[in-house]
C-alpha cells in the first residue's frame, strides 16, 4: 500500500488516511460502532505521502476499498479529488470524509455537523433563536458555518484577528442565511455583546494560548465551546469558566462527525455515548 501504510491497510474496507496518522483514534471508534450495529467492516490507518494523496486513494480503492476519513494535511486534497460534493462539503471548502461507490468519489464534510450533534445532542444545548460567537476564520470554522445556520440562531458573528478573513466568511456563507442581519463578522476586541455560545475554532489552544476574547463576550448561563480536547480543560475554557460560562471541549465533536461518517457509508446512524465515555476515560 502507497506511504507505507503495509498491511494495515491492505485489508481494510475503510482507512483514515493523513499524514501523520498514527495518532488517529478513528479505528477504534469505528470498530465500536460496527460492532455496536452487528456491520461487518474493517478499518485501518493509512499514512499517505504528502505528495501522495490522490495516488494512495486510488489505490486503496483498487484493492477493494469502500469509504475514508481524510485528516490534516489532505482535506483540500480530497475535496478536489471527489468527483461528487454534498451542499456542507462544497460549502465548507474541504472534505473529511470520502465514499466510493461505482467508481464515482462522493466527498462530504462531517465536521459541522459533528460539532452542532455534540452541542444539541450531547451538551442538551437548543441553537435556535440564540446569540452565537464563532472565533477563527479557517478551515475549522469553514465547516462549522453552515450547520451552525441550519439550525436558525438569532445571530452568528465571525470572528477573527485579521478581520477581512472573516467579512470574506460572511460574504460566502450569506446565501444559506434565511434572514439578512444574521451573519456578521468583527475582530476579537470588538465581540462583546453577551452571547449564549461562543466556539473557539482558532488553533490557540494546541499552543495553550489565549485567543484576545473579552470578557464580556459570555452572556448568562454561556456555553463556551472548544474544538480542541485533552486531558485537561483547555485555556479558553479556564478563561470561560472564570467569567461564568459552562463549558465543554471537542471529544464529542471528534465522536459525533465519525458518527455521521458511518452513516454516510453504512446507513446506520451508531449510537455514541459509551465511545466518548470510553475515549474520555483514556484521556
Amino acid at each position: 500500500m502507497t506511504g507505507g501504510a503495509g498491511s494495515t491497510a491492505c485489508f481494510a474496507d475503510y482507512v483514515v488516511i493523513g499524514n501523520p496518522i498514527a495518532h488517529s483514534r478513528s479505528p477504534a471508534i469505528h470498530a465500536r460502532f460496527a460492532a455496536d450495529t452487528a456491520q461487518d467492516m474493517r478499518y485501518a490507518h493509512l499514512l499517505a505521502p504528502l505528495d501522495g494523496f490522490a495516488a494512495a486513494v486510488r489505490e486503496f480503492i483498487d484493492q477493494g476499498g469502500r469509504g475514508a476519513n481524510v485528516t490534516v494535511p489532505f482535506k483540500l486534497e480530497a475535496y478536489a479529488l471527489a468527483d461528487q460534493l454534498t451542499t456542507r462539503a462544497k460549502a465548507a471548502g474541504a472534505v473529511n470524509t470520502l465514499k466510493f461507490d461505482n467508481g464515482v468519489i462522493l466527498g462530504d464534510n462531517t465536521d459541522g455537523v459533528g460539532l452542532v450533534s455534540d452541542i444539541v445532542r450531547n451538551a442538551g444545548f437548543d441553537l435556535a433563536h440564540k446569540k452565537i460567537l464563532l472565533l477563527g476564520a479557517g478551515g475549522a470554522a469553514r465547516g462549522a458555518v453552515l450547520p451552525l445556520l441550519e439550525e436558525r440562531p438569532a445571530q452568528l458573528v465571525i470572528a477573527n484577528r485579521t478581520v477581512t478573513k472573516a467579512e470574506e466568511l460572511v460574504r460566502q456563507f450569506q446565501q444559506y442565511s434565511e434572514q439578512p442581519g444574521i451573519l456578521s463578522a468583527c475582530g476579537f476586541a470588538q465581540a462583546t455583546q453577551g452571547f449564549d455560545l461562543v466556539i473557539n475554532a482558532t488553533s490557540a489552544s494546541l499552543q495553550a494560548e489565549l485567543p484576545p476574547l473579552a470578557a464580556g463576550a459570555f452572556g448568562p448561563a454561556a456555553l463556551a465551546y472548544d474544538m480542541m480536547y485533552g486531558s485537561q480543560p483547555t485555556v479558553f475554557m479556564q478563561f470561560a469558566a472564570a467569567h461564568g460560562a459552562r463549558v465543554r471541549d471537542g471529544l464529542g465533536m471528534l465522536v459525533e462527525q465519525a458518527a455521521e461518517a458511518f452513516f454516510v457509508w453504512r446507513g446506520v446512524r451508531p449510537h455514541t455515548d459509551a465511545v466518548f465515555a470510553a475515549l474520555r476515560s483514556q484521556l
